[in-house]
């Protein structure tokens, strides 16, 4: 897969991650936990079916001879696919997402410290101006609307399983082309056993269960378009980019759930919210048009 290709990818998965806003903002009557775990569930069904197809009976034995590392990998997608969902029942949604937004440069130095990359200065720039953008488009709500110290910790929790997520692919990746003879190990199962555990931890936190036909058809949805699918292309595009440039394209995901929300949910953004977008998506273009200048002039 080429390099565009790989960004175009994820761009895709971003928007594919952002619809979960504007769907729930029509659910009937499902809320919080009973959210993320028919999500996750329905996430777990769709993964089921495709791995039956893509890997066949093949499937249990691969998850039995992943070792540590698939197993570890499926844990941090549990945290991801929960913990967003658990601090916004503790804190503002303002405040969640600019926790989050330190999801590039905490995977920029986990990539430094662990795997020794040495970043361009054009990312940690375009790093930096992707995080001023998120907090000036959500600090100013996050401090009006006051915040909880306990829901910004869990919100933590989504980043930082994040950074070590893309940090651990791409040290499977480093490994393997250095030692291509050996057998690679297969990482996709990872995102199975992430929304099995995200399902089994909150089902006993749903109850009692208010979710109509409605609602279910909704979820359903959001299990398979918003996170079985553009998982598993994120785990197939980490094995392309850089950790800390997926984490960076990932920060789309807030712009294009702002717009979405004010297109399908009439949750105009404000003049801030515009601006901050302005910022992150300037960012992203000019890394990535200077990363493209510099593999055609043979310099990266």
């Amino acid at each position: 897969m080429s390099h565009g290709r790989a960004v175009g990818l994820m761009v895709l998965v971003t928007l594919m991650w952002s619809i979960a806003g504007v769907v729930t903002r029509h659910l009937d009557s499902a809320r919080s936990f009973e959210v993320t775990f028919w999500r996750s569930l329905f996430n777990a069904l769709a993964l089921l079916v495709a791995f039956a197809l893509m890997r066949g009976p093949s499937l249990v034995q691969r998850i039995a001879q992943g070792g540590k590392a698939l197993w570890f990998s499926g844990l941090c997608w549990t945290v991801m696919y929960t913990n967003f969902m658990v601090a916004i029942t503790m804190t503002t949604v303002a405040t969640v997402l600019v926790t989050m937004s330190i999801a590039p440069l905490v995977t920029a130095l986990f990539a430094r410290l662990f795997l020794h990359h040495r970043l361009p200065a054009r990312t940690w720039a375009a790093i930096g101006v992707a995080g001023i953008g998120i907090a000036w488009m959500f600090g100013r709500q996050a401090l009006e609307g006051g915040s909880s110290l306990t829901g910004i910790l869990v919100a933590l929790g989504v980043p930082l399983a994040g950074a070590t997520n893309w940090t651990l692919l791409q040290h499977i990746q480093q490994r393997q082309r250095r030692n291509p003879d050996a057998p690679e190990p297969d990482m996709l199962p990872a995102v199975l056993i992430g929304a099995l555990g995200s399902a089994a931890i909150t089902l006993p936190l749903a109850w009692p269960m208010s979710a109509s036909a409605h609602d279910l058809s909704l979820l359903g949805l959001l299990g398979v378009v918003q996170l079985a699918i553009p998982c598993l292309i994120a785990v197939r595009v980490a094995r392309v980019l850089p950790a800390a440039e997926v984490a960076l394209i990932a920060l789309l995901e807030v712009i294009f759930g702002v717009l979405l929300a004010w297109v399908g949910a009439d949750e105009a953004p404000g003049p801030t919210a515009l601006q901050g977008g302005v910022l992150v998506i300037g960012a992203l273009l000019g890394n990535e048009l200077l990363a493209l200048q510099r593999r055609r002039s043979g310099l990266a």
